[in-house]
């Protein structure tokens, strides 16, 4: 197994909180996605990618298509992409990925919390060098597959890594998903493999993986990074945290 199987792994794809951070998170993708490829799903791969994670996840069908109708009106604020950088106490890199119609509002907070947890926000280059951005699909693992077989296929499409992971829902039911990892630029030539060849799409999305050693902590510092963490996922403009921190032992 290579890094990004250990990365997901032990970083165990810590999901948002709760139901309405989930929607808000997948609405401002949403939209952001009809910005760049317009609202027909048939030729936007990344919003037909959305559109089956929101499913999963059970999202209203009102508030994907607010998401839609906010990308589409002009009076509406543009959501762009942001990343900041930046470093935590003890040496550990953050990476936060934002979704904002604010920049100004958006990099202050972000400061402010690396500030309040004895950290400081960097310059763009700072620490994007310490992880490798891929991209991340999953889908329903069906009777008689084999693993093996499909991460050879998938070679061809610019896949890295396929392997299965067992996933706990709300109501502790297990069911087993499949995982792939592939470089950025592969993201449309896997999704076309997955549907044309009839696999359940659960979701498709990316993810930054470290490509550094990480670091280890003590308990006690593993406290002050973690309330970083937490302050930043805790803002609505923040959509993911990468860390070079390593995971507690289980």
């Amino acid at each position: 197994m290579g890094r990004a199987f250990e990365f997901r792994k032990e970083r165990k794809m810590k999901r948002w909180g709760h139901m309405a951070r989930t929607f808000t998170k997948l609405g401002k993708e949403i939209t952001i996605a009809v910005k760049q490829g317009g609202p027909d799903v048939t030729g936007n791969p990344r919003l037909r990618a959305l559109m089956a994670e929101a499913r999963s996840e059970q999202m209203p069908k009102e508030n994907i298509e607010r998401a839609i109708k906010k990308a589409t009106e002009s009076k509406q604020g543009d959501f762009k992409e942001v990343i900041y950088e930046g470093y935590g106490p003890y040496g550990i890199a953050y990476l936060v990925e934002t979704a904002t119609d604010n920049n100004t509002r958006t990099v202050a907070n972000v400061r402010s919390y690396f500030n309040k947890c004895g950290g400081s926000l960097g310059t763009s280059g700072s620490v994007a060098f310490m992880f490798d951005h891929k991209c991340v699909f999953r889908i329903k693992e069906s009777e008689g597959l084999d693993i093996e077989e499909l991460e050879l296929e998938l070679i061809d499409y610019g896949a890295e890594e396929v392997f299965e992971e067992t996933v706990v829902d709300k109501d502790d039911n297990e069911s087993k998903e499949v995982v792939i990892y592939g470089d950025y630029a592969s993201y449309g030539a896997i999704q076309k493999y997955i549907e044309e060849n009839g696999y359940e799409l659960i979701s498709g999305g990316f993810e930054q993986i470290p490509n550094v050693d990480l670091k280890e902590v003590t308990a006690e510092q593993r406290s002050t990074l973690e309330k970083l963490i937490g302050l930043l996922e805790d803002d609505e403009d923040v959509t993911n945290v990468y860390t070079t921190m390593k995971p507690a032992d289980e």
